[in-house]
């Protein structure tokens, strides 16, 4: 079931977050990808969005990037936005905050490893693994960085849901403004294969632009 955030629990729940933009008279969709970068996944979504001439933002995991530097380049170079996902795609429930902003600022330091990185808003931005977060952690974030959640959740990194199921619930959900989450995962890679190029495809016949946030 795709995962779609109501307007009462954004603005009244967690109003500091981000988790859509304003809609605007030329509609746009923010594309986000979690959990990269991999060699196996990444460049074939950059390809993907190049098609379309969509640009994205990607929400690295410090120890992938470590990994595979030269995909994280690749990222840079096409001229997406990057993001902060921890160094290890912590569950915060199973951290203390000290040793999870530890992590968190471990990633920052390989995301800055790269000669192209720029942060382009007031903060840099961070999305906590699984969405999890705390009353006390978002405190702490909230001084550095930029929060971003999301308003669908695609779920393709569930392999017991449908393909099909998967980009029809994709599509009724989004909307101008929204912030879409997909998997630049192995875990993710049947469904995101099928979903992001025929979602890119019905969106850009229906007028929309791909942005970064």
């Amino acid at each position: 079931m795709i995962q779609k955030v109501g307007s009462v629990f954004r603005n009244k729940i967690f109003p500091s977050l981000v988790w859509k933009k304003e809609a605007s008279p030329s509609p746009v969709l923010y594309l986000t990808f979690d959990d990269g970068p991999i060699p196996e996944i990444t460049p074939w979504v950059l390809e993907v969005l190049r098609k379309y001439n969509a640009k994205a933002t990607f929400f690295c995991v410090g120890d992938n990037i470590r990994k595979h530097p030269s995909v994280y380049h690749q990222v840079l170079e096409e001229g997406h936005q990057v993001g902060n996902h921890t160094f290890n795609h912590l569950q915060y429930w199973k951290k203390s905050l000290p040793n999870y902003m530890e992590n968190v600022k471990k990633c920052d330091e390989v995301l800055k490893s790269n000669p192209l990185y720029k942060v382009t808003s007031k903060k840099p931005f961070f999305r906590p693994p699984h969405g999890q977060i705390g009353k006390k952690m978002m405190r702490q974030l909230l001084e550095d960085y930029e929060i971003i959640m999301w308003h669908v959740l695609t779920r393709d990194y569930n392999k017991n849901y449908k393909k099909e199921k998967c980009l029809k619930a994709a599509i009724e959900n989004a909307e101008n403004g929204s912030i879409i989450v997909f998997h630049d995962s192995i875990k993710a890679e049947k469904n995101l294969k099928y979903v992001l190029p025929r979602f890119l495809e019905y969106f850009s016949n229906k007028g929309y632009e791909f942005h970064t946030l």
